[in-house]
């Protein structure tokens, strides 16, 4: 067991932090939907840490995929000099799944970093410079991702970020005639996350699909959270009667991994050579996460785990009935839990900890308390969980918190 208080004193003296009151768990070790302390005390984990973590902590066939990769070689060279199996075997896994004309895949290390990659081919391959995203949207931090948000109070301290970004409202059709020839590309979330987990409306995609297509303009869907079946399907888009001309990916892809991808066209992507090295990556395609991501898409493909999203959110909605709990929004295993305040969702988010259950915030509703548990979570699993938070929310109102 280590030394917590050297540990506390350790992590903020040495690795730089993100917000002034970090959680501060330390941990010992993972598996399944637990993450365990270095006391030994168990927290079930209704996060995924952020929807990252798809199969479970460490799930055996994505850690095997990864032991036997590694045994044979890791990085040899940089990305799309030389043919290493396993990341063309995961591009190739990619095309067999997706709809036209979705074949051909960049891969690279993050969620953020393939969407920098995927803005970089929309201007490429239009010649336009205008971009246009959601309000309350969240794409990564990057510079050119960062660009994309409307939370000035994000964006500010970081100026001056990318030109020509224009924001429409989501869900609201009467703004895509801000779509105009001039627009290399929209970009959308499937469905806002930080926003509260905001679903498309109706027929909204498709009819942003159509203005794309009247404009010779791309359509661009960030699937970073909602892909690899978190929703019921392997991706959001496809309930939704809209394909993009670039899908993005991460988080979820393999498991807890670091990667991203973004995918179009062979034609767009080809666009990419002129000039040489229009996009590199060192890592991105590294052997040893793609071996882990394969896997991660082998088992979703090879089991119910997707099609059971749905029937697991609809457990968490039958148990989590409180009148603090305005709504429940989101779709499959991408939930939140919208409060009656922000202070009630710190309270719920800080106090379940304590009862070993991990929830956490999403960036700008703070109302709302996330839900992204692995998608193998277990209806046992689901229970004791909603059981954690209700028992939370009645000593919310016992002590009369305010």
């Amino acid at each position: 067991m280590s030394n917590s208080r050297n540990s506390t004193s350790d992590f903020r003296a040495y690795q730089s932090q993100t917000t002034p009151h970090p959680l501060g768990l330390e941990v010992s070790h993972a598996s399944g939907s637990y993450i365990y302390d270095v006391r030994g005390k168990a927290y079930l984990d209704f996060v995924a840490w952020v929807s990252a973590v798809s199969l479970g902590h460490s799930h055996p066939d994505v850690v095997t995929a990864v032991k036997q990769q590694a045994e044979k070689y890791m990085h040899v060279m940089v990305y799309g000099e030389f043919i290493q199996s396993p990341a063309l075997e995961l591009c190739r896994a990619l095309a067999k799944v997706l709809p036209d004309p979705l074949q051909t895949t960049y891969l690279v290390n993050s969620g953020t970093e393939a969407m920098e990659g995927a803005i970089k081919l929309a201007r490429r391959v239009t010649g336009r410079s205008e971009l246009i995203a959601a309000r309350n949207a969240y794409h990564g931090n990057t510079i050119g991702s960062l660009s994309l948000t409307d939370y000035e109070a994000r964006k500010a301290p970081f100026r001056p970020l990318l030109p020509d970004i224009r924001h429409i409202e989501f869900n609201k059709t009467e703004a895509l005639k801000a779509i105009s020839s001039k627009t290399a590309a929209v970009i959308l979330e499937t469905i806002q996350g930080g926003a509260g987990f905001i679903l498309p409306e109706a027929d909204y995609l498709r009819q942003v699909r159509q203005r794309c297509d009247e404009m010779g303009t791309l359509l661009i869907l960030d699937e970073i959270q909602p892909g690899f079946g978190r929703t019921g399907t392997l991706f959001a888009f496809e309930q939704f009667d809209c394909v993009p001309d670039i899908l993005v990916m991460g988080k979820g892809m393999a498991s807890g991994l670091p990667i991203g991808a973004f995918t179009a066209s062979r034609a767009h992507m080809d666009t990419l050579q002129n000039p040489k090295l229009g996009h590199i990556t060192t890592f991105g395609g590294n052997p040893v996460i793609a071996a882990g991501a394969l896997a991660t898409l082998k088992v979703l493909q090879q089991t119910n785990i997707i099609a059971d999203t749905l029937k697991k959110e609809s457990l968490i909605r039958s148990h989590l009935v409180h009148p603090a709990i305005s709504e429940i929004r989101g779709r499959g295993l991408m939930l939140a839990l919208i409060m009656e305040s922000a202070e009630m969702a710190d309270y719920l988010v800080l106090e379940a900890q304590k009862e070993g259950l991990l929830l956490f915030w999403l960036l700008f509703e703070p109302r709302a308390v996330r839900i992204s548990p692995p998608l193998t979570l277990s209806e046992a699993e689901i229970k004791q969980g909603c059981s954690l938070i209700l028992r939370v929310l009645r000593r919310y109102d016992n002590n009369g918190v305010n």
